[in-house]
């Protein structure tokens, strides 16, 4: 945790100055996102970064609770809730193996571009799969690096190693629909807005 935690430390300042990189996209994302969600709703955010999809989403659910391993990148999700009026999100440091939920207890998870960032995905699902009640859903958005750039397999651990990067995973969108079918969900959407985008998915767990 604690190199990963310095580089989105180190980085927290300019990411949060960056425009989305592909806006229209990200707000096809939120929207059918949005279309699952009930005023009553408990939610987890994994990896919620400088807090803009949780803020996002604050005013359609009951309570966000959103994570990230970075303490900068919290504070400045904090200070742009308190500058929107937001009081239904609580932003909290934490690396997901660290994280303590009781078992079937949320009705969303939101992963987005978070899981190739883990060295151990599988595992994270499956957790989220127990924290979620019957019927409940993961909401993920990931880069399947395994579908067009195997290279990077190789540079990464390099960039790793002299902290010019994070940790990446590569792996591919059919290996990422296997972890998920292996964790016991269905996939209830699937989106992939173009060639080496990202894949949204919204997985339901079984009733």
């Amino acid at each position: 945790m604690d190199q990963s935690a310095k580089f989105w430390d180190k980085i927290a300042e300019r990411y949060s100055k960056q425009p989305i990189a592909d806006e229209a996209s990200y707000q096809k994302k939120l929207q059918v996102t949005r279309e699952y969600f009930q005023p009553n709703m408990e939610v987890l955010e994994l990896g919620c970064g400088t807090g803009s999809t949780a803020i996002t989403h604050a005013p359609y659910v009951k309570h966000i609770r959103a994570i990230d391993i970075s303490s900068k990148m919290i504070a400045i999700a904090q200070g742009k809730a308190d500058a929107k009026g937001v009081t239904n999100i609580t932003f909290e440091r934490s690396a997901i193996d660290d994280l303590s939920v009781q078992d079937n207890s949320l009705d969303v998870v939101l992963g987005f571009s978070i899981l190739h960032l883990l060295d151990n995905k599988e595992e994270v699902i499956g957790k989220v799969y127990k924290v979620l009640k019957p019927g409940g859903i993961f909401v993920s958005s990931t880069v399947c690096l395994g579908d067009t750039l195997k290279i990077i397999k190789f540079i990464a651990p390099i960039g790793k190693f002299f902290g010019l990067m994070p940790l990446v995973k590569v792996f591919t969108t059919n290996e990422l629909e296997d972890c998920l079918s292996n964790a016991g969900f269905e996939i209830d959407h699937q989106w992939q807005p173009g060639k080496n985008k990202a894949v949204f998915i919204v997985a339901k767990k079984s009733e």
